[in-house]
């Protein structure tokens, strides 16, 4: 838990300091963006360790409005039993705020299968955070989601607390086909 707190602690050093430098131009739509980042993850009802990786691709289809997909690992450090592993593979849907040319928060859904070497079930769930862009195509990610759990529509509903939370810090990257990005 303190490794998130010293993650976000640093995030919030860099967003005072990327508030200073000079403006940058948005996303705009038709350009892509990959994102590769790693943080922490925590299973309701476990003490167990967790890490994340993420591998995502996203599509600008408006400047607010991108579509996607994320590819993750999740690996669960089990104490005096064996460690295990699940990989998550995701649609996403995310708003970006673009409240400065540094500071664009989101919200978004995303919504798939997880699957290890003797399960599959499918997932649902919100996520948010920020992208500080500390250069014209280039951003830092500070995001959270939350893996709600499912094998079916009916234990959906009555599964709502079971699920992974999982935060995590990356670097993305912005190109494509939005022309002059120099506004």
């Amino acid at each position: 838990m303190r490794r998130i707190f010293y993650s976000f602690s640093v995030a919030l050093i860099l967003l005072t300091l990327l508030a200073l430098n000079p403006a940058y131009a948005l996303p705009l739509a038709g350009d892509s963006e990959a994102l590769v980042s790693g943080g922490a993850s925590h299973t309701q009802g476990s003490n167990t360790g967790n890490f994340n990786a993420d591998l995502s691709y996203g599509y600008y289809l408006t400047p607010g409005w991108e579509i996607g997909f994320r590819q993750a690992v999740d690996y669960n450090f089990i104490h005096h039993a064996s460690d295990s592993w699940q990989a998550t593979t995701t649609p996403f849907l995310l708003y970006n705020f673009g409240i400065t040319r540094v500071l664009v928060p989101y919200l978004g859904i995303q919504g798939g299968i997880v699957w290890n070497d003797r399960d599959i079930t499918g997932t649902f769930g919100p996520s948010a955070g920020v992208k500080l862009f500390v250069a014209d195509q280039t951003f830092v990610n500070i995001g959270y989601r939350y893996n709600w759990f499912f094998n079916s529509f009916e234990a959906a509903r009555d599964n709502r607390t079971h699920g992974l939370h999982v935060a995590n810090i990356g670097v993305g990257f912005v190109w494509g086909g939005s022309g002059d990005r120099t506004r």
